[in-house]
């Protein structure tokens, strides 16, 4: 056995993670809009800042940080039982998404002390929400080719470039956006830095594209001789591709990775057992169940890495390698299911829902990176390149 699949041995949820899920699942009974399942299909993509600061409220945005930044100070396992809980609900959770997941625990491990006493409280009180500035024009998943710069100045560092799909950028205060401050493209990952941009500073421009659904949760971001302070840079410079990769182990780590079409899937259920068909599809329903049985398992297991203090970023790549080819078939085999009776009478929440799901599916494989990407580092891992 390689030493990547002697990582995956089974772990399971303390106690007092599943005891915490029951707190979540009574404030989701008497906080969560009353959505259809189209609209709770959008679940992490939904934005809602009136919601997240009601869970800020609870301690639930930041849980993960330390009580003296305003964060609970609980651990990944907590994370886990609350992220599944909000997902399977369909609650809309993008506002606080990327700041709780990746900007926090990436400020608490490479930010200065003032850094942390700055950002983490309007973290953990949802006050401030971060977007994500990694993929670039014309770069496709090559994240090593980064040609926004940032150069130094007698005040600091001045920034030009440009960012593309960035996630709610319209919305949020801030970006961690990682950028060259030293050689060329070619150098590849060296010579790369991270730095916290206020969205609000002269030169910067945002435009918002639509998708697909007509949604615009994605945004370009123009950088125009942007002046930032000395203190936006986060971490080393030219340290930036180990913070990043360590970054994408949080991104990529997590139940969000399973469970983006969980919406359809339990519609689609509800709408069998109503109708009495479920008797035809109870062999694809048992299948579902046993992938997402199995995949979160290994979830788990690379939570509880993290909780050990591990950064698990292969296994975390094979997770979500894996849990986004489920997500992605869970449309596939239900169009297919509807379409086998084109005279039946189809529930109207579940075709739009089932609408919608196919034409963000293929975005699963893109997000958070690419199939291929992905291939990659597992192979590495398991030393086959």
């Amino acid at each position: 056995m390689t030493a990547l699949l002697n990582h995956f041995r089974l772990a399971s949820l303390p106690p007092e993670a599943e005891a915490f899920r029951e707190e979540v699942k009574d404030f989701l009974a008497s906080h969560m809009p009353d959505s259809p399942p189209d609209v709770r299909a959008r679940s992490w993509m939904g934005f809602s800042a009136e919601f997240s600061r009601a869970m800020a409220e609870r301690g639930w945005v930041g849980m993960t940080l330390p009580q003296e930044y305003g964060g609970a100070s609980l651990n990944a396992f907590s994370r886990f039982v609350l992220v599944e809980e909000l997902l399977v609900a369909g609650a809309p959770v993008s506002a606080h998404w990327i700041a709780d997941r990746q900007s926090g625990p990436l400020i608490l491990k490479y930010g200065t002390d003032a850094q942390r006493r700055f950002y983490l409280p309007k973290i953990c009180a949802a006050q401030a929400f971060f977007c994500i500035g990694m993929s670039e024009p014309n770069s496709g998943s090559d994240l090593a080719s980064v040609g926004t710069r940032a150069t130094r100045t007698d005040k600091g560092w001045r920034l030009s470039g440009r960012k593309i799909w960035t996630t709610n950028a319209p919305r949020c205060q801030y970006m961690i956006a990682l950028v060259r401050t030293s050689g060329k493209p070619e150098d590849r990952q060296r010579g790369l830095s991270q730095f916290i941009v206020d969205l609000s500073l002269p030169g910067v421009t945002i435009r918002p594209i639509r998708d697909l659904a007509g949604d615009a949760h994605f945004s370009e971001v123009f950088f125009d001789d942007v002046e930032l302070a000395d203190d936006a840079l986060i971490g080393q410079e030219g340290g930036g591709w180990e913070q990043v990769t360590a970054e994408l182990a949080f991104e990529r780590s997590g139940p969000e990775r399973l469970y983006s079409s969980i919406m359809l899937l339990d519609h689609w259920i509800d709408c069998l057992r109503r109708s009495g068909d479920a008797e035809a599809h109870v062999a694809v329903i048992g299948r579902f169940a046993t992938h997402l049985a199995t995949l979160r398992n290994m979830s788990v297991t690379v939570t509880s890495q993290l909780v050990q203090g591990a950064s698990p970023v292969v296994e975390a790549a094979l997770v979500k390698d894996i849990g986004t080819e489920f997500e992605q078939s869970i449309p596939a085999v239900i169009e297919a299911a509807i379409a086998a009776d084109p005279l039946a009478v189809v529930d109207a929440d579940l075709y739009r829902t089932v609408a919608y799901v196919s034409q963000v599916a293929p975005t699963y494989s893109l997000r958070g990176g690419t199939r291929e990407i992905l291939r990659g580092m597992i192979a590495r891992g398991l030393g086959l390149r």
